[in-house]
């Protein structure tokens, strides 16, 4: 028996899992997080609808937590076996992984505070710093384009994916008796057009693409504007004497906004501005995106290598005091801060103080899922509640859609029609919308019924 089984990222962007079984050989592709409204995250609870123990093992395909944050729940719930991803997947998820299971234990001693004096049991924690670090043994890096087998039957061969650092798409064989299949999974594929990382390579020919669809309905404005509109911003917050807060996500959107900080420091006048990294998140990847310097664009390589994606003027802020201070920023201050959804972490205590503030500028640079603060200060809400506390949104919100790391719909169909072979394509990882329209372009252009899998639904590879 050859089959796939879509156990996440069904009808959502989050939450990505699939099962892979060939024979008795069982590999779990992704393992990630449900992210965006509190119910949306109370799905993470549930138990997972298969056995752990009776997988062989895990193939990450890169270390945002939509992909990995689960891994800590498995290897707790009983997975003794390998988790394979490239080795600058695996440092970042050595610090992704524990801040998640760090920020879980302090949501849950928040809410059992609650509990207890209303006379309720208290909450634990999705899962703590130990069963991250736990986790942690069980990762075995590997290189692109070196195959691996990692149960019997299967050989993954980790393709770069040009979407963050570490990232892959990954070409699967699979064989079992005289049956040979290959299947193909994009993970998250990059669009290309930014510096920091180079384009996605092309996939070979395959039986099966499972293809992600976050952008399947859109079209990221050309580089070109979204630099122009990061300038515009700047510049407008500079006269308005205001302070800028970008929400960030810590890997990948952070880096991405020092280079191009970097590469516009001079003719931005860049030097009158404090900027701020704020969150050991943020600098513990940094020094990590440095450190693997080599693997990222071409724009990237010597900003990372020879000042760490240091800027002149910036400031690494590491300690919750630290961060504290910047509550009391003055005009001109830049504060690059997680979380990049506004959905925890530091971000939320600056927009606490500086939201009601009309000249206060907020750029929103990736992707707001629903639910989320984030998305509802994208939607033009015009109060929020932090902690309880009812905040006048008076700041202006900006979206900037340029920056994603994700394929627009044009570069996933770019990407698939590069596959030699034009396969049969199930969508997953894209909102409704987002899915049934790249599932209709598609067609029209290519031919091919792209299949929109729901939750627990199997595809028996050997049919194909």
């Amino acid at each position: 028996m050859m089959q796939l089984q879509f156990w996440g990222a069904c009808g959502r962007v989050t939450g990505s899992c699939y099962l892979l079984s060939v024979g008795d050989s069982h590999v779990l592709i992704d393992c990630g997080m449900i992210q965006g409204s509190s119910e949306d995250e109370e799905l993470n609870r549930e138990p997972f609808p298969f056995d752990p123990q009776r997988i062989d093992a895990v193939v990450l395909t890169h270390a945002h937590l939509d992909h990995s944050g689960r891994l800590p729940l498995l290897t707790k719930s009983g997975y003794t076996g390998p988790i394979y991803t490239h080795q600058a997947s695996r440092d970042l998820c050595r610090i992704m992984l524990r801040d998640a299971a760090y920020l879980n234990e302090m949501d849950a001693r928040t809410e059992s505070r609650k509990r207890q004096r209303r006379g309720q049991p208290e909450v634990e924690p999705l899962y703590r710093q130990a069963d991250a670090l736990d986790c942690m043994r069980h990762f075995r890096a590997v290189q692109y384009d070196h195959p691996v087998e990692v149960a019997p039957g299967i050989v993954a061969r980790f393709r770069n994916a040009g979407h963050i650092l570490g990232a892959a798409f990954v070409e699967f064989e699979l064989r079992l008796g005289d049956q040979h299949k290959r299947i193909t999974f994009s993970g998250d594929l990059g669009q290309g057009a930014t510096g920091l990382m180079g384009a996605p390579e092309k996939p070979g020919p395959t039986d099966l693409m499972i293809l992600e669809s976050t952008y399947g309905d859109r079209i990221h404005p050309a580089w070109s504007r979204t630099v122009r509109q990061l300038r515009d911003v700047l510049e407008d917050a500079w006269k308005d004497r205001g302070v800028v807060l970008i929400p960030a996500f810590a890997v990948g959107r952070t880096q991405e906004l020092l280079l191009l900080l970097h590469q516009h420091y001079h003719d931005w006048k860049l030097d009158r501005w404090r900027i701020h990294l704020d969150g050991p998140l943020g600098v513990q990847a940094t020094a990590i995106y440095a450190r693997h310097a080599g693997i990222l664009g071409n724009d990237a390589v010597d900003f990372g290598r020879d000042s760490g994606f240091q800027l002149p003027n910036m400031l690494f802020t590491r300690t919750p005091a630290q961060s504290q201070q910047l509550n009391k920023a003055p005009p001109g201050t830049i504060i690059i801060a997680g979380a990049g959804m506004c959905n925890g972490g530091r971000i939320r205590h600056h927009l606490k103080h500086q939201l009601w503030k009309p000249e206060t500028h907020v750029l929103l640079v990736g992707y707001q899922a629903p639910g989320t603060l984030g998305r509802r200060l994208q939607d033009g809400t015009d109060t929020v509640k932090l902690w309880g506390d009812p905040i006048h949104v008076a700041a202006r919100i900006h979206t900037i859609h340029g920056l994603s790391a994700h394929a627009d719909a044009n570069h996933l169909m770019s990407w698939y029609k590069s596959c030699p072979n034009r396969p049969p394509v199930a969508l997953t990882h894209g909102e409704p919308q987002s899915t049934e329209a790249l599932a209709g372009a598609i067609e029209e252009q290519c031919g091919i019924r792209a299949r929109i899998p729901r939750f627990g639904d199997r595809i028996k590879l050997q049919q194909l």
